[in-house]
């Protein structure tokens, strides 16, 4: 395994194939036990990625899976916008668990603050927009509203934590007031600023200049991406998308890392497929099957509870993901949901009205939850990923069959 691991290379990246929800959590919180660092570079409190270890689940919005493994140092890079109020939740979680994240955390100075304020504008916004009929389905994390402060320059960023900003926020309240009709309660936002820079103000660093500093001295570093590449703010299922870059090249971005630091990358995929929100997803199933799949997978949003829809693997999606992060291993997980299907179709093209071609694959109707031995799964279920490995050209060196950490096949 050491080998296999050595391969992998000072700097890895863990990223998404599909529209999120894909067990993300799951393949970093099993490396980041074998990295100096874990860094999350993009995204906010609207990525849930759920750990369970021990049989106990735990829930990160904004701290990366990893940081359950004590060894590693912990980065929240510049691309990411921060709700105080739900890092300081996760980190008394922690605290709770008997794990002191503060000890071993750096956030980045220029990471942008998000303010409950910017919750209220993205749920009227939506509120608004399905009224048209042409609402995104976001989660209502203040996600966009608070990417759009960026881009307009009028973002707050983590390294003001500590100054007097009650007078900007009494501004911003009026404008919030006038252009949205969101009510701000300004003394609220400045008990969550005084509260976070009490817990974590020490934290907040050049995390660039830290993690040039880590890579010559030779540390390792895993990088934890945040939604999926389908949701990319450039190159996903525009209009229906987030509001960052989530590809590894935004993740390179969100860190200030250049592109030739980076080794490998691992694209991570459902062995079928998932969706929430609106928006195209060619491959989903009909309600019955997709009421089975939701209800074997567990397929509800860790962040907001909604139930996600369901439906096959499309090859198509996953050859556009590879391209764009240049994937040099799968980890497809949750192949233990599709043990009771006697037949599992698979999107593998379009046709000349660009209706999704099906292929079905003989399922295996057996268990294969908890294995950890490749040669131990049936024979369809590595003819299965065989599959996936020959229509993509890339091999499939993780297999998740289940939640737990250990529930993992590694292949070399």
């Amino acid at each position: 395994m050491q080998e296999f691991l050595d391969s992998l290379g000072q700097v890895s990246a863990v990223i998404g194939a599909q529209w999120g929800d894909e067990g993300k959590g799951k393949i970093v919180d099993i490396l980041a036990g074998h990295f100096d660092v874990v860094a999350r570079a993009a995204g906010g409190a609207n990525a849930g990625h759920t750990i369970v270890v021990k049989g106990k689940k735990q829930v990160f919005r904004l701290l990366p899976s990893g940081c359950l493994q004590e060894n590693a140092t912990v980065v929240l890079g510049s691309g990411m916008v921060i709700h105080l109020a739900t890092l300081l939740e996760e980190i008394a979680m922690l605290k709770e668990s008997g794990i002191d994240i503060l000890k071993r955390l750096k956030i980045s100075d220029e990471a942008h603050i998000l303010f409950d304020y910017h919750k209220g504008i993205d749920a009227a916004l939506e509120e608004g927009s399905a009224k048209t009929g042409k609402q995104i389905g976001t989660t209502k994390r203040g996600i966009g509203p608070a990417y759009a402060d960026k881009a307009y320059r009028t973002g707050i960023r983590m390294g003001r934590l500590g100054e007097d900003l009650e007078s900007e926020l009494e501004e911003r309240a009026a404008h919030v007031q006038k252009a949205f009709g969101v009510s701000v309660n300004v003394a609220e936002e400045l008990k969550h600023l005084q509260n976070a820079e009490k817990v974590f103000g020490s934290c907040i660093t050049d995390t660039v200049i830290d993690l040039h500093e880590m890579i010559a001295d030779g540390k390792t570093i895993l990088i934890e991406g945040a939604q999926a590449s389908l949701l990319d703010i450039d190159h996903g299922t525009y209009p229906y998308v987030t509001s960052s870059a989530t590809t590894v090249a935004g993740a390179l971005q969100g860190l200030g890392l250049p592109p030739q630091a980076l080794d490998t990358v691992i694209g991570v995929a459902k062995a079928y497929c998932t969706r929430v929100g609106e928006g195209k997803f060619p491959t989903e199933a009909d309600e019955k099957t997709s009421d089975r799949l939701r209800e074997r997978g567990g397929e509800y949003g860790a962040t907001t509870g909604r139930p996600r829809r369901c439906g096959w693997l499309h090859i198509p999606d996953l050859l556009y993901s590879a391209a764009l992060n240049g994937f040099t291993h799968w980890n497809i997980t949750k192949l233990d949901v599709l043990d009771q299907e006697a037949v599992i179709p698979v999107g593998v093209e379009s046709d000349e009205n660009g209706e999704v071609v099906f292929e079905e694959l003989p399922g295996w109707k057996r268990k294969t939850s908890g294995i950890t031995d490749f040669e131990e799964l049936p024979e369809e279920a590595q003819e299965f990923l065989t599959f996936i490995e020959e229509r993509t050209e890339i091999p499939v060196s993780f297999i998740g069959t289940g939640q737990g950490r250990e529930e993992m096949i590694w292949r070399s």
